[in-house]
């Protein structure tokens, strides 16, 4: 009789055994760069660290689990699991990618792997006729970011893959906002899932890391040649502590999004904050397509646009407490960033602008502390730029003496 572990008891289990010879709960730290061997090339499955470590064996089966994959694959950073699936391509191939993606990988793909001969065309994934419209004889993948990065914007994954399929093109979604937990690409038709496993597997802002799963075995395969040979693999220690991180990514996630949601409301009816991008809130224009696909839970990223020049925009981003101006996202700490001077100022002006990335856009990522805390944070630094506004507004002119 075959029975199907739930979400949360896969997350403590899968990939992971008690350890056989002490009993150790914990699946040990393989801390060796090298394995001895019975013969020349005969060995007991292990014979280099970079090839293979069991502890990141560990890791990747159960990140594999969580998808509902066969395969999984790590990497040393989440931009080296995406630099992996590229390695799939060839000179003279096309990419269709979200229009609004990560900064990260918009110079990954624009900066490196152009020169090397590959097309980029990135498009409104969230509307199917221009995606249609998008694909050409040398297209070999669709990237989709869903929720994207920064601006929360949500792809129909089924929809999108089935028109992949049809031109017999290869689907990939950047699973990092979501994670397996909330969102689940491969059921719905994808070929690959990727994640930066630095944000809400890990969960804790300790540990840089990738992963790269899927149900194809020769795609697997591939990527596993890719991983030896390139040799951007994460190591043991790291491994661990992301095994770890993900015990509690269930709980974690619970309550990132119950905050995320009463942040998303507030910020929403603030007369300072121009607009707010959050797929929980039912004025998101693709609400019911997240509720459907994201098990009816928004996440726990919220963007939104101050009503305030781009120098006021930073200045409030120095304002918080409890939100800590950095990089990244997914941590059990509540971050903040700004997009276009931060995470996407890889991408030339024009083309944030075009995606609809402002200068006036600020990302949070909101963290497990206690909402009504991290609401007053806000609340205080959004005082702030609303008592500077009105200042300005009513100082009186210079005069001007001839």
């Amino acid at each position: 009789m075959s029975f199907e572990f739930d979400f949360s008891t896969r997350a403590i289990h899968a990939g992971q055994p008690n350890e056989a010879i002490t009993g150790s709960v914990s699946f040990p730290v393989f801390q060796t760069s090298t394995y001895a061997q019975i013969e020349p090339g005969v060995h007991h499955g292990y014979s280099y660290s970079r090839t293979n470590n069991p502890t990141r064996e560990a890791l990747e089966a159960n990140i594999a689990s969580l998808e509902g994959a066969a395969y999984g694959v790590a990497f040393a950073s989440g931009l080296a699991a995406v630099n992996g699936v590229l390695n799939l391509l060839r000179a003279g191939d096309h990419v269709i990618a979200c229009r609004d993606l990560y900064g990260g990988s918009y110079r990954l793909f624009t900066k490196l792997y152009a020169k090397f001969g590959l097309e980029f065309s990135f498009v409104d994934t969230t509307d199917l006729a221009a995606l249609e419209q998008a694909f050409t004889p040398r297209t070999k993948v669709l990237w989709l970011e869903t929720p994207s990065n920064p601006l929360l914007s949500i792809t129909d994954i089924a929809a999108a893959s089935a028109l992949a399929k049809k031109h017999g093109v290869i689907t990939v979604v950047d699973n990092t906002f979501a994670t397996p937990y909330l969102q689940q690409p491969l059921a719905l038709g994808a070929d690959i899932v990727v994640h930066s496993t630095t944000k809400y597997l890990n969960g804790h802002s300790d540990v840089i890391g990738g992963c790269v799963v899927t149900n194809e075995r020769a795609l697997a395969a591939e990527l596993k040649f890719h991983q030896n040979a390139v040799g951007a693999v994460p190591g043991p220690q790291d491994c661990y502590l992301t095994l770890r991180g993900i015990k509690t990514l269930a709980v974690r996630l619970d309550r990132h999004c119950e905050n995320a949601d009463k942040v998303a409301r507030y910020l929403s009816q603030h007369p300072c904050v121009r607009r707010t991008f959050y797929p929980g809130l039912w004025t998101h224009p693709n609400y019911q397509l997240a509720v459907k696909q994201m098990r009816g839970l928004g996440g726990g990223v919220v963007s939104f646009e101050l009503d305030a020049s781009a120098a006021e925009t930073k200045r409030f981003t120095t304002l918080t407490k409890l939100f800590t101006l950095a990089e990244s996202l997914g941590s059990v700490k509540s971050l903040l960033c700004h997009p276009a001077t931060m995470t996407h100022a890889s991408i030339e002006p024009e083309v944030r602008q075009e995606a609809g990335i402002s200068d006036s856009l600020v990302r949070l990522s909101v963290g497990i502390e206690g909402v009504r805390d991290l609401i007053a944070d806000l609340e205080q630094a959004l005082a702030q730029v609303e008592t500077g506004k009105a200042a300005a507004a009513t100082a009186e002119p210079l005069e001007v003496t001839r």
